[in-house]
């Protein structure tokens, strides 16, 4: 199984890789999210895991859009609690860490801890785990990083403080990824769609109210623009059923109410 991630080693994304498929895979580090796509199409992945929204900074906008874009499969999901660590070289202690680098998302999210250490400078990064992985090939002292306690154990680094995260239930949706065609799955209890409606009153509504009616959980909605269409929406749902019948019905309903519909993936919710 060769699994693609955004990041390196250590980062979140390797760690949503083990759980999901275990630790005998073939891990491919993706330095963004916009190569992971072409991996899929050119066969060098067959899987790719993809961050899509945290319950603190909400949803990763572009992610939606390279789903859409390269007409990707959503197979399943993984919802990882996120718990951040300081970490810094062997023997050194919080007091000699002059600045931390992290990904600004992580920044963001531990600010309120570092009001207690003025003496450090926050620095903004491309990645968690890269800069572990920097701080251990480069031995550089006074420096710290936050990233996961994985992290700390790749690239043997010290943890001076864990979890320090303002909002300690903090989690992040994944979703896997495939170049699978055939998006249906009869097994499944849970779907991601795409649609457009017209600009006429209560349209969205309407749509809705169908998926209410056939017993199905709307538990994500999200707008993103069309591009070449000015003031036009799509929208990205996600709901959740317990008959497959119930979820087939109602999708054939919305598509007569609907200027475009399309199934982005049938899968497995994941487990909070």
């Amino acid at each position: 199984m060769k699994v693609a991630i955004q990041g390196i080693k250590g980062s979140f994304h390797h760690i949503v890789a083990e759980k999901y498929f275990g630790k005998n895979i073939d891990l491919l580090e993706c330095l963004s999210f916009s190569e992971m796509p072409d991996l899929l199409k050119n066969k060098e992945a067959d899987v790719l895991i993809m961050a899509i929204e945290n319950s603190i900074a909400g949803a990763i906008l572009p992610n939606y859009a390279l789903i859409d874009d390269h007409q990707l499969t959503i197979c399943g999901e993984f919802h990882l609690p996120i718990q951040h660590n300081l970490m810094a070289l062997n023997g050194q202690s919080i007091e000699d860490i002059k600045e931390v680098y992290s990904h600004p998302m992580a920044l963001l999210q531990c600010h309120k801890f570092f009001k207690d250490y003025p003496h450090i400078k926050l620095i903004e990064d491309k990645d968690t785990a890269s800069v572990a992985k920097r701080i251990r090939d480069n031995n550089l002292k006074g420096v710290g990083a936050i990233a996961s306690v994985l992290a700390a154990e790749t690239y043997d680094l010290t943890i001076l403080a864990a979890e320090i995260q303002t909002i300690k239930e903090n989690q992040t949706r994944f979703f896997i990824i495939t170049n699978n065609k055939d998006k249906s799955s009869v097994s499944a209890n849970k779907a991601s769609i795409k649609f457009t409606t017209s600009h006429s009153s209560g349209s969205l509504a309407e749509v809705l109210t169908i998926l209410a009616k056939h017993d199905l959980n709307l538990s994500k909605i999200q707008s993103m623009p069309v591009i070449e269409t000015p003031w036009k929406y799509a929208f990205f749902a996600d709901f959740i059923f317990k008959s497959y019948a119930d979820y087939f019905n109602a999708i054939e309903e919305v598509k007569d109410k609907v200027e475009a519909l399309e199934i982005l993936g049938e899968y497995n919710k994941g487990k909070r």
